[in-house]
């Protein structure tokens, strides 16, 4: 016979699944008719991606009705762009790209998220295109004429290459959204653009609206195919919530940026190459390893090449084993050459935004050099200097006799007692000058002028 008690530790889990099961439904239910509104502007990057990626991923969690999209981009690294476009392509929620506000733009990467998108959007005077990768040899252009044979043949095979996989990528995405292929392709080759007006008559983009309620009150009944399955759109009174980048977006965007990483790595370097010279220091430890590990975060996000941040290492190494292996300039001098080439190449991209400005490689070469210069004639002068140390340093000091007895003489000589031996009577108080040193004890004679006070 079951106990009210019994009852309850039957009933009571049941009603609690129940109860977290029932949690999402009335949020999803509260989300069905609301919109997220995400803003992507300046260069594409890993920032960028992880924004987008972790919105997209709590829209559908949470049964967002709708993602927009919202652009204002000059392009950015190909890597992320492919990332954002994945996860378009599996959104079981309808994605809207929309270059806007007026003015604004969406260049190359962002052209390609725009064909990927589920519904293509443009309000009034902004314009997208200008496709072609920038990452191409010979600074990112195709040979203008043939090069004469075994000139420049490898270079222009893999220019062809990336246009080529670049134009297949574009068409593919275009053939998917029922979108001009023939203009996407002239896009990647000619780096072809187009204004809102242009893009809509030649069935590039699906429409124009000047702004996000107008852009809803177009999408209204619009049909849409997302994974799962068409889905007819729901927009009129749709509610707009703005999803901003959370702080792990904002980290990754500080320190994704190549000139604050390049930063972060130079003080992580030098910070443990101080405390392994001055062990016990620890600041400069814990500094220098938790700006390295940054570093290192970011480059792993970033395109780097891996030439240039062995160069830059080698060139610091080099630096570094000049104050330690004094090699009259030679290993400094290299080191300093290395690390300037290694910064210039660092980045393997062309993508504006993702480049080391040169004032920042100059001033970080300019700061090396000038530490290894100052390290270089510090330990020059020091060798000039005289003896300080060791038997050297004590024959022809002069000190001043403290006891005397029958077998026993004690002087003072650079505030320290010493036994020592006369040639000659002293008595105390007398001054004398160290002629030789036997083992510990030193042979001392009298100064001619003798001196028997303080």
């Amino acid at each position: 016979m079951f106990t009210s008690k019994r009852y309850f530790w039957i009933l009571g889990p049941l009603v609690c699944l129940f109860l977290g099961a029932a949690v999402p439904a009335q949020q999803n239910q509260n989300l069905a008719g609301t919109a997220f509104l995400l803003d992507v502007r300046g260069v594409i990057g890993p920032a960028t991606s992880d924004y987008i990626q972790r919105a997209m991923a709590r829209g559908s969690a949470e049964g967002a009705a709708l993602i927009i999209l919202r652009m204002d981009t000059p392009g950015g690294l190909d890597t992320a762009m492919r990332e954002i476009i994945q996860d378009i392509l599996a959104s079981p929620v309808p994605v809207v790209g929309y270059i806007a506000p007026s003015g604004a733009r969406a260049a190359s990467a962002g052209t390609y998220i725009m064909y990927a998108s589920h519904i293509a959007a443009m309000a009034p005077t902004t314009n997208l295109g200008a496709a072609t990768p920038v990452h191409l040899p010979m600074s990112g252009r195709l040979p203008e004429k043939t090069p004469p044979p075994g000139e420049g043949e490898e270079a222009g095979t893999l220019a062809r290459k990336a246009i080529n996989d670049a134009v297949a990528y574009i068409k593919g995405l275009a053939a998917q959204r029922g979108r001009n292929e023939r203009w996407a392709e002239k896009a990647v080759r000619e780096a072809a653009s187009l204004s809102a007006q242009e893009a809509l008559e030649m069935e590039v983009i699906d429409l124009i609206a000047r702004d996000v309620p107008a852009l809803l009150k177009r999408l209204d009944g619009r049909t849409v195919d997302v994974v799962g399955g068409e889905m007819t759109l729901q927009t009129t009174g749709m509610t707009v919530i703005p999803v901003e980048p959370n702080w792990r977006d904002r980290l990754l965007a500080i320190i994704a940026n190549p000139n604050v990483a390049y930063i972060l790595m130079l003080v992580g370097i030098y910070g443990l190459i101080f405390e392994m010279a001055n062990p016990g220091f620890v600041l400069p430890g814990v500094v220098g390893t938790i700006s390295l590990l940054l570093a290192l975060y970011a480059f792993q996000v970033l395109p780097i090449s891996s030439a240039g941040l062995a160069l830059m290492l080698l060139g610091i190494a080099f630096m570094a084993a000049e104050i330690f292996v004094p090699s009259f300039g030679a290993l400094g001098i290299g080191g300093v050459i290395a690390f300037v080439i290694g910064s210039v190449i660092l980045l393997d991209t062309n993508v504006p935004g993702y480049d080391i400005s040169w004032p920042l490689i100059v001033a970080a070469a300019v700061s090396s050099a000038g530490f290894l210069y100052m390290v270089l004639f510090l330990t020059a002068r020091s060798q000039q200097r005289p003896v300080v140390s060791g038997r050297e340093q004590m024959l022809g000091a002069t000190g001043k006799v403290t006891a005397v007895s029958e077998d026993k003489i004690t002087v003072r000589v650079h505030g320290e007692l010493w036994s020592a031996q006369a040639r000659e009577p002293v008595i105390l108080g007398q001054r004398v000058r160290v002629i030789e040193l036997e083992g510990l004890v030193l042979l001392v004679k009298p100064e001619l002028e003798e001196n028997l006070h303080d």
